[in-house]
């Protein structure tokens, strides 16, 4: 099964996409629902995240993503030694998951495909593109957030310029109807048995 790689920054519109390819039947694997998931099951990431960042990161309810997120993202290395507790536990999550799937390929839908080298396992790449004052917007809307929250976070994350060099299609999830119609471009070559 060929393993693709689908990624944008946030507020691209990739977990829209990821929807289109799976009412096309495609099995999808995303990458930071299951890292939230792993946060509060995994004792080995809770373990190591409690000794990273302290005891009050968790609550009764799991992990306080609002708490973390005010202090990672304020610091680059803290942000890199938590990626390093989560990414190899979802790394070895999604092997067991793919042998599972059936179909020609599959989607491995992560916010930092690039930044964390995860693209080194897929067959191919998929980037989702839109101008940076729609993301803005959208996430403002969706998570009723500051732009400066968002900013910050972008600010982790490489720039469409830099991803587009590396990707190998790209999505620009700017109108609907154009998305999909690209969506359905994509599922043909993808469920074609070549190489990329």
């Amino acid at each position: 099964m060929k393993i693709l790689g689908l990624t944008g920054g946030i507020g691209s519109g990739k977990t829209t996409v990821a929807k289109m390819f799976m009412e096309l039947g495609v099995p999808v694997y995303i990458a930071d629902d299951e890292a939230r998931a792993l946060t509060n099951s995994s004792k080995l990431i809770r373990e190591q995240l409690i000794k990273l960042l302290g005891d009050s990161i968790y609550t009764k309810s799991g992990l306080d993503r609002a708490y973390v997120g005010s202090i990672v993202f304020k610091d680059a290395q803290l942000l890199e030694k938590m990626n390093k507790i989560i990414h190899p536990e979802v790394a070895k999550h999604f092997q067991s998951w793919v042998e599972k799937q059936h179909g020609t390929y599959c989607l491995k839908e992560a916010a930092i495909l690039f930044e964390n080298g995860g693209y080194k396992s897929c067959d191919a790449t998929v980037l989702v593109t839109a101008p940076v004052a729609m993301r803005l917007e959208r996430v403002m809307q969706r998570d009723a957030t500051t732009k400066d929250a968002i900013l910050e976070r972008m600010d982790h994350q490489w720039s469409d310029d830099k991803k587009a060099k590396m990707a190998d299609f790209v999505i620009e999830n700017i109108d609907l109807q154009n998305t999909k119609k690209r969506v359905l471009e994509l599922h043909q070559i993808f469920s074609q048995k070549t190489t990329f």
